[in-house]
C-alpha cells in the first residue's frame, strides 16, 4: 500500500502507472514528519485569500505546491488529518507519494489558491474520491465511484438539512410518534429539564423574549391552561453536522398522554380558519432564542424593560443584561449547552414569576407551537417545534 494506505490506477490521458491511496495513521504520519507550509506564503509572507473560513490542513504533495505537477486526485478520508482531504498531481508516481517527505500538510485554502475550482467540492462527505477535469467546457470534477459531474458549489451538509427543515415546519399538524420521538432519548436527543415556567392567569404566549415578549408581535394561544407552575422541557439534538441544537420545547400541562396534536391558534382563532387570508399561527424569533410565557408575566416583562431602558440609555437587552445570565446558566448546567448558555430560567425582578429563555433550533426565522391532547381531548401538553432532528 502506498503512503495513504489507499491505490488507485491513474486514468489520465497519460496513461501512467500512477496510483493514489488512502491515509496512513496520524502516528505513521508524525513519525514521518511531513512538513507543514503556511497557505499561500513565501517566506516572511503571511497573507493570503480565504475561501472558505476554519477549512483546516490539507495533504497535497508538494509538486503541486511547487507547480511541477497539477491538481489530478482529490479524496477525503475519515479520520484523516485535519478536514480529511488528500490532492495528489498529474505527475505524481507511487514511489513519488510514498515517501511522506514529498507531502505537505497546509491549509485547505493554499490548494484553492492554485485551483480556486476546489471550494467547489469542499463539503463533500467523507468518502468522496474526485478526479478533476479541465477541458474546453470549464473546470470541474468527477466522482469516480458514479461518473457525475460536479459543476456546481456542493452545499454545506447543515446548509442542505437547514433547507429541508424549512419545508418541514409549520404544517398543520405532525404524527403524534414524531413528538414522542422528540422527547425520546437516544444518542442523538436528549431530554433536558430547564427550568419551571409560572402561568398565574392560563393565558399561554409564544414569542421571542428579547424582541417581541410583551410587545403586539407576541402570539397570544386561543386556549388557556389551569393557572399553576410547570416544568419546561427541552429536546436537545446533538447534531453531527450542526452541534447541540434545540429541536423543540415541551411545557408538560396534565400527566395523561397526548395521543393527537393540533397546531396552536392565537387567540380569538380556531384551526377551522386556518389558510384564510390574514390568518397566521406561527411567532417570529429575531434574536434566536424563544420562550413560552404567561401573558402575566409577558406584560409584567414589558414593564420591567421599559424601566430598564429608561435607566440604560443604548444597552442592549440581551448583551448588558440577559447575557451574563445565560453564562450562569450555563455554568450551572454544562452538559447540554453551547458555550454562552443555550436556555435560562429566569425570574422577573419584583414579583419572581419564572419563564424558561431557550435557544430556537437553528436560530431566526418562524416557528409554530402544537398542543397535544389526549384521550378526552384535553390539554396534555403544547410542544414548541424548531426542527426535525432526522434532517440534522
Amino acid at each position: 500500500m502506498g503512503l495513504f494506505g489507499k491505490k488507485k490506477e491513474d486514468k489520465s490521458a497519460q496513461g501512467k502507472s500512477v496510483q493514489k491511496s488512502g491515509q496512513k495513521t496520524e502516528q505513521e504520519l508524525a513519525e514521518k514528519q511531513p512538513t507543514e507550509e503556511q497557505p499561500g506564503e513565501e517566506q516572511g509572507q503571511n497573507e493570503r485569500k480565504v475561501y472558505i473560513q476554519g477549512a483546516g490542513g490539507t495533504i497535497v504533495t508538494k509538486s503541486i505546491l511547487d507547480g511541477t505537477s497539477k491538481l489530478k486526485w482529490l479524496f477525503r478520508q475519515e479520520g484523516g488529518h485535519g478536514n480529511g482531504w488528500v490532492a495528489f498531481g498529474d505527475r505524481d508516481s507511487q514511489e513519488y507519494v510514498d515517501d511522506a517527505n514529498n507531502m505537505a500538510i497546509v491549509d485547505f485554502n493554499t490548494l484553492a489558491d492554485i485551483e480556486p475550482t476546489v471550494v467547489n467540492v469542499f463539503y463533500m462527505p467523507m468518502g468522496s474520491d474526485l478526479e478533476f477535469r479541465s477541458d474546453k467546457t470549464g473546470k470541474y470534477f468527477v466522482d469516480t465511484r458514479t461518473g457525475k459531474e460536479i459543476r456546481e458549489p456542493v452545499k454545506h451538509p447543515a446548509q442542505i438539512a437547514f433547507e429541508k427543515n424549512l419545508k418541514f415546519l409549520n404544517q398543520d399538524t405532525y404524527p403524534p410518534a414524531f413528538f414522542q420521538s422528540l422527547f425520546t432519548e437516544s444518542p442523538k436527543i436528549k431530554v433536558v429539564r430547564a427550568g419551571e415556567a409560572d402561568f398565574p392567569t392560563g393565558e399561554v404566549v409564544l414569542a421571542d423574549p428579547i424582541a417581541y415578549l410583551g410587545s403586539r408581535y407576541e402570539t397570544v394561544l386561543d386556549r388557556k391552561i389551569p393557572a399553576g407552575s410547570y416544568p419546561v422541557e427541552l429536546s436537545v439534538c446533538l447534531s453531527r453536522i450542526a452541534g447541540l441544537r434545540i429541536a423543540a420545547a415541551r411545557l408538560p400541562v396534565s400527566p395523561q398522554a397526548a395521543v393527537r396534536y393540533e397546531i396552536a391558534m392565537p387567540k380569538g382563532k380556531e384551526p377551522e380558519d386556518l389558510g384564510k387570508p390574514g390568518i397566521f399561527t406561527f411567532f417570529g424569533v429575531d434574536t434566536g432564542l424563544a420562550c413560552i410565557a404567561d401573558g402575566k408575566v409577558s406584560q409584567e416583562n414589558r414593564l420591567f424593560f421599559e424601566k430598564w431602558e429608561k435607566e440604560n440609555p443604548g444597552k442592549n437587552k440581551y448583551t448588558d443584561y440577559f447575557a451574563a445570565l445565560f453564562q450562569e446558566s450555563f455554568q450551572a448546567n454544562p452538559e447540554f449547552q453551547n458555550q454562552g448558555g443555550s436556555f435560562l430560567e429566569w425570574r422577573l425582578p419584583g414579583s419572581g414569576l419564572r419563564t424558561v429563555l431557550f435557544s430556537s433550533g437553528m436560530g431566526d426565522g418562524i416557528y409554530s407551537g402544537y398542543w397535544g391532547l389526549d384521550a378526552e381531548g384535553e390539554i396534555a401538553c403544547l410542544v414548541a417545534l424548531f426542527l426535525n432532528p432526522a434532517y440534522f
